[in-house]
């Protein structure tokens, strides 16, 4: 589903021009059918939070690909751009939905040790999707690429209903002892002795339980700390500019005077953030979350104040800048890179790490919503600031909040590496822990994200 995620997400982008000249759609209308994904998804964001805790976290993420399904069906057989807005607007419900989900989910699934390069995955396939919709909108139009979408949605329905479990913590929290077990004997292989880590995760629901808290308890002092961490990276994550790019990547090149044909770029750009996230992959749980920030926001600074500069000089000193057109090309290949290796999967994996057991619904919703409303704020605003403040201003305006994101990772970020999820929120409540040093000795969860 995560590459369905991507796919989505990018589809503006290949898609722009056969839509404008197709449903005759101006700048406002094509601003909508981009800003409406992420409006779409503050609300599944909204509505994520509940539906994890009532009706658990596989049925949610199944019904978030109803709603992908549903959508693109609308897409497909869309005859005017109202069909369009319609198509957005439930695509981003289910982005929303998954992605509050996916971070729970696999927080609540996978072993400490290997908790960052698995819960890698949705980024990495999320990434691939955007490469796919890159690479076939070299090809093919509009409807073609939301028929395409359509049939990534089906393999998922039938795995996901039919192999992968709910999560132990969901079970346990329901009191549906027996199910947990089982669940966590799917998860770590039928040979391995779960009986310790049955028996730590029903205390921790006891404890959690004997707390009593729920939405109200979100803004105590306890709960304080984790959450605004957890908005800060939500927050520093979109306002690095990251949907400007993707969304409007096309856009882009095209007002950068390259030599290179905007559509070839964009899918180099593509290629780039994908391998990106493999190298992620790698280096997670060997390096840790703050090592692979501060290189995230260095690098992505360094891009931005690069791009900005080359803007410049072609823009307001009206130079010549033929020789250097490869700048917006590598400017932006380096920062899908930096991305794609810090701030793009990180806030989503913490997001499922640090948030306490007891308000992680709740607190995940707010987060989620947050997360998307920001993206809006960004993909609304983007062409206005273009128009206003021109290319040069408004990457430096980028730049300044990634600079911003590494000092804000050097002071409040925790490094989780290596900790439980029980471990984390004691250290976060100022408790002493130690690192687990154990080998996992996981079952590998099938590629369905």
């Amino acid at each position: 589903m995560s590459m369905v995620i991507g796919y989505t997400s990018a589809y503006t982008s290949p898609a722009d021009f056969s839509l404008r000249r197709d449903f005759k759609i101006g700048e406002n209308e094509m601003s909508w059918v981009g800003g409406l994904l992420p409006l779409g998804a503050v609300l599944g964001g909204l509505l994520g939070g509940p539906s994890i805790e009532n009706i658990g976290r596989k049925s949610t993420l199944l019904l978030s690909d109803v709603f992908f399904l549903v959508a693109l069906a609308v897409n497909y057989f869309a005859r005017d751009y109202y069909y369009l807005y319609i198509s957005r607007a439930l695509v981003g419900v289910g982005v929303g939905f998954a992605s509050l989900t996916f971070p729970v989910y696999l927080g609540e699934t996978i072993q400490p040790e290997v908790r960052g390069t698995l819960g890698l995955l949705p980024t990495t396939l999320g990434n691939i999707g955007i490469l796919l919709c890159f690479l076939l909108g070299n090809l093919l139009e509009w409807r073609e690429l939301a028929g395409i979408a359509m049939l990534l949605t089906i393999p998922f329905l039938v795995i996901f209903v039919w192999i992968i479990p709910e999560t132990p913590r969901y079970y346990v929290s329901k009191d549906k002892l027996e199910q947990c077990r089982q669940s966590l004997e799917w998860l770590r292989g039928k040979k391995q002795d779960i009986t310790k880590e049955f028996d730590e995760l029903v205390r921790s629901q006891k404890e959690q339980a004997l707390k009593n808290e729920g939405i109200k308890d979100l803004f105590t002092k306890a709960n304080m700390r984790p959450l605004l961490i957890c908005l800060s990276l939500m927050f520093f994550q979109q306002f690095s500019g990251i949907n400007a790019v993707i969304f409007y990547t096309t856009t882009i090149f095209r007002g950068s005077g390259s030599t290179l044909p905007p559509l070839l770029c964009t899918t180099i750009v593509g290629v780039v953030n994908m391998l990106s996230t493999f190298i992620a992959n790698a280096l997670i749980d060997r390096l840790g979350r703050k090592i692979l920030l501060y290189i995230s926001s260095g690098s992505m600074a360094v891009c931005l104040g690069s791009l900005g500069l080359y803007y410049y000089v072609k823009d307001i000193m009206k130079l010549d800048v033929t020789q250097f057109g490869f700048v917006p090309l590598a400017s932006l290949i380096v920062f899908a890179l930096g991305f794609s290796l810090g701030f793009g999967p990180i806030p989503w994996l913490m997001m499922g790490e640090i948030l306490p057991a007891k308000i992680r619904g709740p607190a995940a919703s707010l987060a989620t919503a947050f997360n998307w409303t920001s993206t809006f704020v960004i993909t609304k605003t983007f062409p206005i600031m273009i128009a206003t403040l021109g290319f040069c201003v408004t990457f430096w305006f980028y730049g300044v909040m990634v600079v911003l994101a590494g000092i804000f990772t050097v002071i409040f970020v925790p490094e989780t590496r290596g900790r439980s999820l029980e471990d984390i929120e004691k250290l976060l409540s100022g408790q002493k822990t130690r690192r687990m040093s154990s080998v996992a000795n996981l079952k590998p969860l099938p590629s369905t994200f």
